[in-house]
């Protein structure tokens, strides 16, 4: 059923016709997916009929159900087939199972997969690290939201001052103190969506915008905060990029302050073999990264300077035996060591990276003038092979600003639209990614296909 939309719920878009793109291509997503609709119909004691519940929040009526994926590309139970741009919101940022990948993986299933205990390729892999991101010592997590939260414990054990800073619209995983945002009028609070959480976060949490140097003074001054968490551009509202200036002056202040600095490049990995950090020389005392650092086998990393893992040691030296509430049991698991290291040395080379930034080149040219053509209020943004839309005439500054540029039914719209198109991109906010998987002819089907919803929307 078409549902009417008020004006201030899209950008530069009628809303009729937003209505209408949606109502038409729900249904003709339910109508050549008899398969998808049966699959999704048989999850009767999954939560929300899905293994975890954020995948009922795409843009489908009903769940996609995949049946393959590989490369830059994804089947699902019906035969259809999707160029994929979304390569699980960065986790297959290098491709659907790299070739040498499997065959690592394939090596090492048949030896174990979890024995709380090194192999060989331990030692590889904290070479391999170090020489990329530029920090001497290594650990391995799960996820991106456990190394974060083991780095920001490390951070407190290392400075014993108590509190964190983060910037509002900053995106960390599922770390509970970094659910905080400023409100329209500049209140810090709990994340209004934030469920279970009786505590208020802004006790040992401060935040602040992005790209404030005047803030980030103020709230270091104390010198209370054991660490600033941050990536070095905002990319999980409408993507914030770093204003001139702003990194070498939050790393001069920190360490005037005795604060340490955290990169988080769980995101911005796109943007070259090491990360954001490595390319622009921000020389952080901790690093995460996330997702896509082992091709998808679910791994994460966070290193440390020299200075920051002395002091650590040295206050793991001084406490108590028994739980030191950083780790877990399937950290740096064999198949994690194992897929680290042949993402490192045969999947995320320096050729990899210029095939994707290439193709993101291609991917913002043709984007911006279709952006162009229909005269929207529209740009891109841009951090290496990470390509978005961000509705708003010019590039936002804070986090603020970019939930300004968040129009949830619009993109909706646009993703489902794009999806009974044979595209894929990211349902959470126009996001694009290039692989080394990824071919020009695929870019070039995207641009097309966004060129003709947006002729379909545009007054």
């Amino acid at each position: 059923m078409t549902v009417s939309l008020p004006a201030e719920s899209v950008s530069g878009a009628s809303p009729s016709r937003v209505s209408a793109l949606r109502a038409e291509a729900e249904a003709l997503y339910l109508g050549t997916r008899p398969r998808t609709r049966a699959a999704a119909a048989a999850t009767t004691h999954l939560y929300d009929g899905v293994p975890m519940h954020w995948m009922s929040d795409w843009s489908t009526p009903v769940p996609l159900i995949v049946q393959e994926a590989r490369g830059a590309r994804l089947t699902d139970v019906d035969g259809h087939g999707y160029e994929d741009f979304c390569l699980g919101d960065t986790a297959a940022l290098f491709g659907h199972s790299p070739p040498a990948l499997v065959e690592a993986l394939a090596r090492q299933m048949p030896q174990g997969l979890a024995t709380m205990l090194p192999t060989p390729d331990a030692g590889a892999v904290g070479d391999l690290l170090a020489r990329r991101f530029g920090l001497p010592r290594w650990q391995i997590a799960t996820t991106a939201s456990d190394a974060n939260r083991f780095a920001l414990r490390a951070a407190r054990a290392a400075t014993g001052r108590p509190r964190i800073l983060v910037f509002d619209g900053a995106y960390h995983g599922a770390v509970d103190e970094t659910f905080v945002e400023l409100s329209a009028a500049g209140t810090p609070g709990n994340k209004a969506s934030l469920l279970g959480e009786p505590r208020d976060l802004t006790t040992l949490t401060r935040i602040i915008p992005f790209n404030d140097v005047a803030a980030l003074e103020e709230a270091l001054a104390d010198r209370t905060v054991a660490c600033v968490i941050t990536e070095p551009a905002l990319t999980n509202c409408a993507m914030v990029l770093p204003t001139p200036g702003f990194h070498a002056a939050l790393r001069e202040i920190t360490r005037r302050t005795g604060t340490l600095l955290l990169i988080d490049e769980t995101h911005t990995l796109s943007t070259a073999p090491g990360g954001y950090a490595a390319l622009h020389g921000l020389e952080p005392d901790l690093l995460v990264v996330g997702k896509a650092i082992a091709g998808g086998v679910p791994t994460a990393v966070w290193g440390m300077s020299e200075e920051t893992a002395r002091r650590f040691r040295q206050a793991k030296q001084r406490a108590a035996d028994g739980h030191s509430g950083i780790g877990t049991t399937l950290s740096g698991s064999p198949l994690q060591l194992a897929a680290l290291r042949a993402t490192l040395e045969q999947v995320a080379t320096e050729a990899a990276y210029a095939h994707m930034n290439a193709l993101a080149d291609r991917l913002e040219t043709g984007l911006t003038a279709v952006i162009d053509r229909a005269g929207l209020p529209w740009h891109i943004a841009r951090c290496g092979a990470r390509v978005e839309v961000v509705r708003a005439p010019q590039p936002c500054r804070t986090g603020a600003e970019a939930r300004l540029a968040h129009f949830p039914a619009l993109e909706a719209a646009i993703h489902l639209a794009l999806l009974v198109r044979g595209v894929l991109i990211s349902p959470f906010h126009d996001m694009m990614l290039c692989s080394p998987a990824t071919t020009a002819a695929q870019v070039d089907r995207l641009v097309a296909a966004t060129g003709e919803v947006i002729d379909r929307l545009a007054d």
